[in-house]
């Protein structure tokens, strides 16, 4: 299946929280949009990776989602190395996005930056033909592809982001998808210990962020990116 877009993200729910009102807009604009976790987010401090997996596909299907996959990657010591290159290469040979979203370029949590590099050197090293690839259980070799963009979300650090994307009317299918990974976020009646995210605070501010990045724009609501090259427009009309 080819994608339109592929989401990377670290850990599951990364996708949800730096990008999930933008993949919902996308996918209602019959755009087919897929997520990569590179991890199970086995080393949270709250759930379980057994716990992580159904929510995030449950997630998945409040998005609207074609696929989702997880390459299991070692929570919190993955590298940016050739074995974890080669794992995210095959992905983006398997699906072909045009477009490739990844986690913030720099972050708090160590695996954010990480994941960042990995997949947008994997996404250059993908379009060499000299590199070669299987699917496993697959006997075809794969076909070299190369994204046209790679953006990356932003997640926990207030980024000053390259652009914005006015995603008014999909902030509450966002926070719906981020809610799906109850084991993670604020609840009240949950006797788990209490972490940087599972406060009310930072659930508040899935809102008040869009709030404020759509207030730049002239919106309701707005998710922001940093690109890797200067974003280019056809003519001054594309601009909000």
């Amino acid at each position: 299946m080819k994608l339109d877009i592929l989401v990377f993200g670290s850990h599951p729910d990364d996708a949800e929280l730096g990008a999930g009102a933008t993949i919902a807009k996308e996918v209602a604009n019959g755009k087919k949009v897929g997520i990569v976790d590179l991890t199970r987010g086995e080393l949270g401090t709250r759930g379980s990776a057994e716990i992580r997996d159904q929510e995030a596909n449950t997630a998945a299907k409040i998005l609207g989602i074609a696929i989702r996959e997880n390459l299991e990657f070692e929570d919190g010591f993955f590298a940016n190395n050739k074995q974890h290159q080669m794992a995210v290469i095959r992905m983006l040979r398997k699906y072909q996005p045009d477009i490739v979203l990844c986690n913030a370029i720099e972050d708090r949590h160590i695996d954010h930056a990480k994941g960042s590099k990995l997949v947008s050197d994997s996404c250059f090293l993908s379009g060499l033909v000299k590199i070669d690839t299987k699917m496993e259980g697959d006997d075809q070799w794969q076909d070299p592809w190369r994204p046209n963009h790679v953006y990356h979300y932003i997640q926990w650090r207030n980024l000053k982001p390259d652009f914005v994307i006015d995603v008014s009317g999909f902030i509450d299918k966002k926070k719906e998808a981020i809610l799906a990974y109850s084991s993670q976020f604020h609840d009240p009646e949950s006797k788990e210990p209490e972490t940087p995210i599972s406060s009310k605070n930072f659930l508040d501010s899935v809102d008040y962020r869009a709030r404020d990045l759509g207030r730049l724009i002239g919106v309701s609501h707005a998710e922001g990116f940093t690109s890797e090259r200067f974003p280019g427009i056809k003519n001054l009309n594309d601009l909000i």
